[in-house]
């Protein structure tokens, strides 16, 4: 392959206390957290709207905070924005006895889950960080990181304006696919398996709105092994997720089985629209950081010392995973946490931990640690522990059985 040597000299426009990498539910949380921890946030987003899968990926199904059996597990942030999303009235799925003062054998009975408008979470999440004092750079991709010693201490990033980078005290890595991570020479760990082809998109139909769920997320192979279901993919090939022009085929293929499925529909009801298609690839399993710490099924109830929180199993009921400190945290960049999607933790796990209450709850985690520590090796954990009590975190599922 041929190469063109590229030497670029750019300004230094910026500097923040604690930079957000990605906008999505652990970047908005993760902003949120520090912002009201009292430091300078910045939040990078590559595209022009807040939530990533959970908005512009039209994945608008906000999944259990409780493990099932008629217990919540997931407090804080995470519960304040499931709260946020249906601010206006949900879509679907309403958890009336969870919401309305139930009886646990009615929480038993329906999850605590809720599906909600896209548009409005955007709106008012958007809203809830610039209140809090979030600086928003929308339409910026970050291309690389400046290390000194084992410290990120700028990030350049690129826009309209061109390229530029930003003085950094701490990074969260929130970018679903640990971008940071990887431009910052932290050791990370691809999803060999690859995601099945996904295509949701809203419908009216008879006047009713409708969402569809063209493929879905497939479930590991290590679970198809135990005897766990899997839907049907639209097409035997996997994504990586980690290619330019791999996802660009993508979202055509995307696009192909939605216009296909739509023209089903209308040739049944004539009446039928598109209301609203995925912006974004409905990409959920791609990279992810190498940690202190690896989270795995196995560790069902296992009590953590450093625990940040806890979730549950949106797949099945019962299980309640604790969610260690070392998770989060990069094995070798001092100034980098992880949260959300790239978070360390087995590809059994991966499919637990990627969904919207977990990307909150470990955002809000490394929202707050980002704030109150510059080097991540010696962070006081019972002070950070402290911090999330303050907000109503249970850390420990003694506290909720």
């Amino acid at each position: 392959m041929r190469h063109i040597e590229e030497k670029i000299s750019v300004p230094v426009k910026g500097k923040c206390d604690v930079l957000v990498a990605g906008g999505g539910i652990a970047g908005i949380s993760a902003a949120l957290a520090a912002a009201r921890q009292g430091r300078d946030v910045l939040l990078i987003e590559n595209e022009f709207g807040l939530g990533g899968l959970a908005t512009l990926g039209l994945v608008t199904i906000y999944l259990p905070i409780c493990d099932g059996e008629g217990h919540q597990v997931i407090f804080g942030i995470g519960e304040e924005l499931l709260r946020l999303s249906i601010k206006y009235g949900a879509e679907d799925l309403y958890p009336k006895a969870w919401l309305e003062g139930g009886t646990i054998k009615e929480k038993k009975a329906k999850r605590f889950r809720v599906r909600y408008n896209a548009n409005q979470f955007i709106l008012e999440a958007e809203k809830l960080l610039l209140d809090a004092g979030v600086r928003i750079l929308y339409g910026t991709r970050i291309c690389a990181a400046n290390m000194s010693d084992s410290r990120i201490s700028d990030i350049i990033i690129e826009n309209k304006s061109g390229r530029s980078a930003i003085e950094v005290g701490t990074v969260v890595d929130c970018t679903g696919d640990a971008d940071v991570a990887r431009f910052a020479c932290a050791e990370t760990e691809t999803f060999g398996q690859g995601n099945v082809l996904a295509a949701w998109y809203y419908h009216l139909t008879g006047g009713k709105k409708g969402l569809n769920m063209l493929g879905f997320s497939d479930i590991p192979d290590e679970e198809k092994k135990q005897g766990a279901a899997s839907s049907t993919p639209l097409v035997s090939r996997r994504f990586s997720g980690l290619d330019g022009e791999e996802l660009s085929e993508q979202m055509q293929l995307s696009h192909a089985h939605t216009l296909a499925d739509f023209k089903k529909r209308y040739e049944k009801n004539s009446d039928a629209e598109i209301s609203m298609i995925a912006s974004i690839p409905q990409i959920r399993m791609t990279r992810r950081i190498v940690g202190d710490a690896t989270l795995d099924t196995s560790d069902d109830k296992k009590y953590f010392e450093d625990s940040i929180g806890m979730t549950g199993n949106w797949r099945k009921c019962g299980p309640i995973y604790e969610i260690p400190f070392g998770v989060i945290k990069s094995v070798n960049i001092s100034n980098l946490l992880a949260a959300g999607r790239c978070i360390s933790v087995t590809d059994a796990m991966w499919d637990i931990t990627r969904v919207i209450p977990t990307c909150a709850v470990t955002g809000e985690a490394a929202g707050i640690a980002a704030a109150m520590f510059d080097d991540f090796n010696k962070a006081d954990i019972a002070s950070l522990q402290a911090e999330l009590r303050k907000n109503g975190v249970k850390l420990h599922t003694g506290e909720v059985l």
